[in-house]
């Protein structure tokens, strides 16, 4: 059976739901999407995700959520996502982190699993080990999954490349976030692997990264902190779409996805 399955970039505040809610719906209306994965880490506000955004992302038909690290942004999530076994924080977090690092869900005749791993370079908090914790993670809770998606949550695209190859041959997919800016390299490795380094942003790309461009200029310029006001404009709406087999677990096709939405 082929299945098509979307992971949509970090959603960056109200413009990024909004850019996120009509792009799936455009892409349903050219074809049914058997699975979606988004990252929801900046959500609300661009710091962190609530209990009522999960929910909005739901009734969008999203499979999961993942995170990184800004999982935690806002308090209240450390009070709910043990009960929300959807919603992934990563992984190689410490033992004893609340909430899900993994997921298995069962489909129409084929299963979807989805691993949220988060890097270690220019990275804080520094987790485990990635490698080691996607290794216990498929021969543990994904073990039996036929279609395996994996974000790579990850600063350097040195180590996304390194945890792609390490992976290719035994998931699906596996795209990079949290730069939020979409990469040109979205490729299918020898193993069959679906790749991208980072599927880019879901929100507006007049600013910097999806939030106010005079503040977050400033931060670099006087080395003075201040926190920047989420963008609203043109959202777009980024991600990579593949095509997936699921009797061999293997990408057939895939498309670097770019739409972008007015405010309405």
């Amino acid at each position: 059976m082929m299945v098509r399955i979307f992971f949509a970039g970090d959603v960056m505040g109200a413009p990024g739901r909004r850019a996120l809610a009509l792009g799936l719906a455009d892409l349903r209306a050219e074809a049914p999407l058997d699975g979606v994965i988004v990252n929801g880490e900046n959500a609300a506000g661009g710091a962190g995700i609530t209990l009522e955004i999960l929910q909005e992302f739901f009734a969008l038909g999203v499979d999961a959520v993942t995170a990184g690290n800004h999982a935690w942004d806002q308090k209240e999530t450390l009070r709910w996502c043990a009960e929300q076994p959807r919603f992934l924080r990563p992984y190689n977090a410490p033992p004893g982190t609340p909430g899900f690092g993994a997921l298995r869900l069962v489909k129409e005749g084929w299963s979807l699993g989805v691993l949220n791993l988060m890097g270690r370079l220019f990275m804080h908090p520094v987790y485990d080990c990635p490698f080691r914790a996607a290794d216990a993670a498929l021969a543990g809770p994904l073990q039996d999954c036929d279609v395996i998606v994996v974000d790579l949550h990850a600063e350097a695209s040195s180590e996304k490349y390194a945890l792609a190859w390490h992976l290719d041959g035994r998931v699906a997919m596996a795209v990079g976030s949290h730069t939020h800016v979409p990469t040109a390299d979205e490729r299918i490795l020898p193993g069959g692997m679906a790749y991208q380094t980072d599927a880019g942003m879901c929100g507006c790309y007049d600013s910097i990264i999806g939030v106010d461009i005079e503040t977050a200029k400033g931060r670099f310029i006087n080395a003075l902190p201040a926190r920047a006001g989420v963008v609203d404009g043109v959202a777009s709406l980024c991600g990579l779409l593949a095509e997936i087999d699921t009797h061999t677990g293997k990408a057939q096709r895939i498309q670097r996805i770019r739409r972008d939405y007015p405010p309405q």
